[in-house]
């Protein structure tokens, strides 16, 4: 992980706790958040075995389900990469 990523995810990681979700977490309790961000979430899927990204608009609810199984890297470069795009004057 790069300096920007490390930054980053030590700025939104939270101590891993369930959240929600209606269509294939019911089975398990929900699904394991471990970093937040404005009104997304990253999260583990612990049937697919990797991280996603999700919005939530009611706190412990993920509003979108993800199937992918990427390391935790990939999400936390997606929101880096997010962040770049912002002009500097508003940051």
């Amino acid at each position: 992980m790069d300096y920007k990523a490390l930054n980053l995810w030590n700025l939104i990681k939270v101590t891993p706790h369930k959240w929600q979700e209606k269509s294939f977490g019911d089975e398990s309790g929900g699904f394991w958040v471990v970093a937040l961000f404005g009104n997304q979430i990253i999260y583990y899927n612990d049937i697919e075995d990797g991280f996603n990204i999700s919005l939530f608009e009611i706190y412990g609810v993920i509003d979108q389900y993800y199937c992918n199984q990427s390391e935790l890297t990939v999400p936390i470069n997606y929101l880096v990469s997010q962040l770049s795009q912002i002009p500097d004057k508003i940051i």
